[in-house]
């Protein structure tokens, strides 16, 4: 990432600022609270499979995407963003910013079960009032493409394994017993229709 001219930055305050704790196991950095001037394109993409990209090379260092990973940002102009306190840079987004790899059970079966996704870059999201499930259907070909809400407004697409493991986990709605869906701190997600 390149400061902007008149914004000279070393390499030391800018992972300090991204990882305020040292470590990217540790808190998350505050980028909603991060409202910089600078904003650029350095030719980023997240393709739909989750793979990170920079000016046209695939980005192989796991830990710089993870790094990377902790300060996007989506904005209300449907953007996503790599943020810092001095800068944001566009970053371009096929489908979704994570693909969520895992989904865990805990508690009970039925409406108290808390869901928790694991991402491809290691964050953990538990469905329910703050992160819910949904469900977009292709109109022409019926296929699902699920969704759960990581943090702020970006999502991780569930992938196809996690998908199969919540179909197995589904019930019928219980106001509706044509719709299919789970559970997951006590708010009932759609996920398709019963056969």
């Amino acid at each position: 990432m390149k400061s902007s001219p008149d914004n000279t930055l070393s390499l030391e305050e800018t992972l300090k600022a991204i990882l305020p704790d040292g470590k990217l196991s540790g808190k998350l950095p505050p980028v909603d609270s991060w409202n910089p001037q600078n904003c650029g394109d350095i030719d980023m993409a997240i393709r739909a499979d989750g793979s990170w990209w920079h000016e046209g090379g695939r980005m192989n260092r796991e830990r710089m995407v993870k790094m990377f990973s902790r300060i996007l940002r989506k904005d209300e102009d449907g953007k996503t963003y790599l943020v810092t306190p001095y800068e944001k840079v566009v970053v371009d987004v096929e489908d979704a910013p994570f693909i969520a790899v895992r989904v865990d059970r805990a508690g009970e079966a039925g409406p108290q079960q808390a869901l928790a996704f694991l991402t491809n870059v290691g964050d953990v999201a538990v469905a329910g009032p703050d992160n819910p499930i949904r469900v977009e259907t292709d109109a022409e070909t019926g296929e699902p493409a699920p969704y759960v809400l990581v943090r702020g407004r970006l999502e991780a697409k569930i992938a196809r394994p996690a998908f199969y493991e919540l179909v197995d986990m589904a019930e019928a709605d219980p106001k509706d017993e044509t719709v299919l869906g789970v559970w997951s701190q006590g708010v009932f997600f759609p996920i398709g229709a019963a056969a």
